[in-house]
């Protein structure tokens, strides 16, 4: 089962967005600090976004020696804020890379996981409804007397059936 907008192609990220970094670079003037945008390999959906800017992130992130790195989803844009080209080299970008697969994986499984359970109670309600298809038309609006037993034949049967006759 496919849902629109849902990816089963694990994120990443692409490469550095090097027009969005700031103009002073490699001089004197240019900041510790600052965000670098990376472009991901596909759309991210809301469940993805919700996960990549979520707690469980920041706390993998401070975990990994990283606790003042934000990051931010625009569109096909993540955001890595308060680090720099040397740190994402030396180690934070396979951090990222490493929690975004994470995250896409556990998504997958989770939705081939509700995709199959919806599948079963289809194939359920559908046995269900064959089911009472079935019964209905096992109903006859036939007369007993056409059928050829008469009624106190049918009544007789009745009552031995509900238990009122002793059997022998």
């Amino acid at each position: 089962m496919k849902i629109a907008g849902q990816s089963s192609e694990l994120l990443g990220l692409e490469s550095v967005l090097v027009g969005s970094l700031p103009a002073t670079l490699m001089t004197d003037e240019a900041p510790d600090r600052y965000t670098v945008e990376a472009v991901f390999t596909r759309k991210t959906d809301r469940d993805e976004v919700a996960a990549i800017q979520g707690s469980e992130t920041r706390a993998r992130l401070s975990a990994n020696g990283f606790p003042t790195v934000e990051l931010h989803v625009a569109d096909r844009r993540l955001e890595i804020a308060n680090t720099n080209l040397e740190e994402l080299r030396n180690g934070l970008a396979a951090v990222i890379a490493e929690r975004l697969v994470e995250i896409s994986a556990a998504l997958i499984a989770e939705r081939e996981i509700v995709a199959h359970r919806f599948q079963d109670a289809s194939a359920r309600e559908q046995a269900r409804a064959d089911s009472v298809a079935a019964l209905a038309e096992s109903v006859s609006f036939i007369p007993r007397s056409a059928m050829g037993v008469s009624d106190d034949d049918a009544r007789i049967d009745d009552w031995v059936e509900e238990g009122g006759a002793a059997r022998a």
